[in-house]
């Protein structure tokens, strides 16, 4: 090791020639045309590279910022969409309701059923009219199809009505061809039928016939449809009918209140004593 620095310090003097005559080489050389394009060839494409790095992690920085901008704007979009689908389709389902209300719903009121109870005994509707639109209890509920219930309850702007397929519900009802009066109830669970109760087995119903409300109901005024009789069969006294309701309760939108008001008159006769009081 010490004779090499020896070697150093002896020839310093051609080793910076050396030296100088490298430099003087490498100056020429970055004079020439060739090599200063090459060169700043080169730094163009690193600069570029470089660029082309930072532009892509900077788009990752705005592209969630983006996305979540994009999305609410089409939520916002969506959301108008099905708002303007609703009314349309509202529209639409309540001008059929009107032209085609029948001649025997009388005066009647438009509502829209705006909540609902099911199960398989107690199934209750709310529409949205109540007491400032007219309605009161014991009115008839219908659409163009037939018979849908009565109002039980009635606020301000909202009632509650009891269909027919509930286990509370009854209604006076008489067939179409033969005339035959029974009492419609609702309790076996499918919404589709309903029991026509008290038909003696002397008479003359027939399967087929359809039935609408009698005149000996208290809140419905007469021939209302109510369902079609499609079984029959014999027990003692009365018969097992089987009627199939007119009404979808599944889609069930609209229906008709009717305005027409029970008669009190023959309500209160029909609740008073049987047996006359003993006369002084």
């Amino acid at each position: 090791m010490s004779s090499f620095f020896r070697f150093i310090a002896k020839h310093t003097a051609y080793l910076y020639f050396l030296l100088y005559c490298a430099l003087s080489i490498m100056l020429m050389q970055l004079q020439r045309k060739e090599t200063l394009d090459a060169i700043r060839e080169r730094g163009l494409v690193i600069n570029a590279a470089i660029e082309k790095q930072f532009t892509e992690a900077t788009a990752i920085f705005t592209q969630e910022r983006d996305n979540q901008h994009l999305f609410l704007q089409n939520a916002r979009l969506f959301a108008q969409l099905l708002r303007q689908q609703a009314a349309l389709r509202d529209a639409g389902e309540l001008h059929a309701i009107e032209a085609n209300a029948p001649q025997w719903a009388g005066q009647f009121k438009v509502a829209r059923v705006v909540d609902r109870r099911f199960s398989a005994t107690d199934n209750m509707l709310i529409l949205d009219a109540g007491s400032r639109q007219g309605i009161a209890p014991d009115m008839a509920v219908l659409t163009p199809d037939g018979l849908v219930g009565r109002v039980i309850d009635v606020s301000a702007n909202y009632s509650k009505v009891m269909p027919v397929i509930n286990r509370n519900f009854m209604v006076s009802v008489v067939s179409d061809s033969t005339r035959t009066n029974g009492l419609l109830s609702w309790r076996n669970g499918n919404e589709h039928l309903a029991m026509l109760d008290h038909v003696p087995v002397s008479s003359k119903l027939l399967v087929g016939e359809g039935v609408a409300t009698s005149g000996y109901s208290t809140f419905a005024s007469r021939g209302i449809p109510v369902g079609q009789i499609i079984r029959i069969s014999k027990d003692k006294l009365f018969y097992n009918v089987d009627v199939r309701l007119a009404v979808d309760f599944s889609s069930l939108s609209w229906v008709l209140v009717s305005l027409a008001k029970p008669s009190m008159e023959k309500i209160e006769l029909m609740q008073s004593p049987d047996s006359p009081g003993k006369g002084e």
